[in-house]
């Protein structure tokens, strides 16, 4: 049994009954006999239906935020925001899908040929809780424009957000099995990767669960894209402007309460700045208003759980005792998952913890001699997922951009995901790439068609 925990009370909400081996077998048969059909709809029906759950998704926009703020915690206005974000993937997939997917000409030494995309099958994904919506959403709407479907293995703690995608989807009027949401639990994640019916799988989330999921991937012989953790570095040099990236800073890593694979974890800051950065920082940080998630104006909310909470502490804990300084991320003595924001200073970079990533509202702050300095630190981890430089000397945003090992840069701006701009990491971080015409055509067949002259 699934049962939501409000972060904020700790009190239990729904409940969700899991599926057993025969509801899932049910859910692959339904999936198999929706491809047939759809893999072969017109681009306008899709179209059609990407801008129908658009609508849903706006109409009921409230619920579907309050939902997520009950099951995981972030702020309403987040959580608004975030719906507002999905409405406009569906619809940036069905403005810009007869162009994705149109066949392009080649010429060949014998001939004439064509590249063209086509759909691959059902497609696992696995979603974690931190944006309920939008992480499926950024996998749902390219699928649907694919001609795939797509089966959902959605995290424990968000089961009502997943059950909520389901009914938008289907108020749309989709198909009968193109789109399904799986309440199950992790044990039959690679029963359904090595069934022959399942063309794919994606997944967003842990190291370990990315490990387990490309080993039963790759056993299968099937396509796997993996979004996995980070630890971001956000560079300020001497010619940054500071109170900018200040007030940037607090925000990327106290957004989502510091819970999202792409926050600033990492704040490296030139020499020459470091003291004006860390006393600005310092006192930002402290003044975060904390707070009822539901209410306007607050900008940290409680964690996801109490687990993930505690999780956090104990890392803290560790850093302390390895000889960091720690200015606030104080467990707040209340029912739920609560905690300060918080600064790390006095971070060895090649200690244990300093290599993990720290999902909760607590940066690690290191100075820099220098650009290569600031660079080393930068990849001195074993993630490469995102990145946000400040300078105003073009020079070394360049050398910024060619040196950093990460998937994405953000410069002098808070790195955030687009629909239009690829998403994914390099390193430990994972491979493969969401958003865009990018992560649609992961999960199509780039077929070749030779033509005789």
């Amino acid at each position: 049994m699934f049962t939501s925990i409000n972060p904020a009370t700790g009190q239990s909400g729904q409940t969700f009954e899991p599926l057993d081996e025969e509801g899932v077998e049910a859910a692959i048969k339904r999936a198999a006999m929706a491809f047939r059909s759809w893999r072969v709809s017109p681009i306008d029906t899709r179209i059609e239906l990407l801008h129908g759950i658009a609508d849903r998704f706006e109409g009921d926009k409230q619920h579907l935020a309050e939902t997520a703020v009950r099951e995981m915690g972030k702020t309403l206005a987040s959580a608004v925001a975030e719906v507002e974000k999905c409405a406009a993937g569906f619809r940036y997939y069905a403005e810009h899908g007869p162009a994705f997917l149109a066949p392009v000409e080649v010429a060949t030494s014998s001939g004439r040929a064509t590249a063209q995309w086509q759909p691959l099958g059902p497609i696992l994904a696995i979603m974690p809780w931190n944006f309920p919506y939008w992480q499926v959403v950024r996998w749902l709407a390219p699928t649907i424009l694919a001609g795939n479907v797509g089966l959902l293995k959605h995290a424990s703690l968000t089961q009502g957000c997943a059950a909520l995608i389901q009914q938008m989807v289907q108020a749309a009027g989709a198909p009968d099995g193109l789109f399904q949401n799986l309440p199950i639990k992790s044990d039959k994640v690679a029963r359904i990767i090595g069934d022959k019916r399942v063309a794919a799988v994606t997944l967003t989330g842990s190291e370990g669960a990315g490990a387990q999921v490309a080993q039963a991937a790759g056993k299968a012989l099937k396509k796997v894209v993996l979004e996995l953790g980070g630890s971001d570095p956000f560079i300020v040099m001497p010619s940054a402007d500071l109170d900018a990236a200040v007030k940037t800073a607090v925000k990327a890593r106290v957004q989502n309460a510091g819970q999202s694979c792409i926050c600033a974890k990492r704040m490296i800051v030139h020499t020459d700045v470091y003291d004006a950065f860390l006393d600005q920082f310092t006192r930002a940080m402290a003044a975060v208003k904390i707070g009822d998630p539901m209410v306007d104006g607050v900008e940290l909310g409680p964690l996801s759980s109490v687990e993930q909470r505690d999780t956090v502490l104990e890392q803290l804990e560790r850093a302390q005792a390895d000889g960091a300084t720690l200015i606030g991320g104080e467990k707040i003595e209340r029912d739920g998952a609560w905690m300060t924001a918080g600064v790390l200073t006095g971070v060895d970079p090649d200690a244990d913890f300093a290599q993990e990533e720290i999902f909760g509202p607590v940066a690690m702050v290191f100075r820099a001699e220098g650009i290569d300095a600031a660079i080393d630190l930068a990849n001195n981890v074993p993630f490469g997922l995102g990145s946000s430089v400040w300078s105003q000397d073009q020079a070394e945003i360049e050398r910024f951009v060619r040196d950093i090992d990460a998937g994405m840069i953000a410069v002098n701006q808070m790195l955030a995901s687009t629909p239009e701009a690829p998403f994914g990491g390099v390193k430990r971080s994972g491979h493969g790439r969401e958003l865009g015409p990018w992560g649609l055509h992961e999960f199509m067949n780039l077929k070749a068609v030779m033509l005789a002259d």
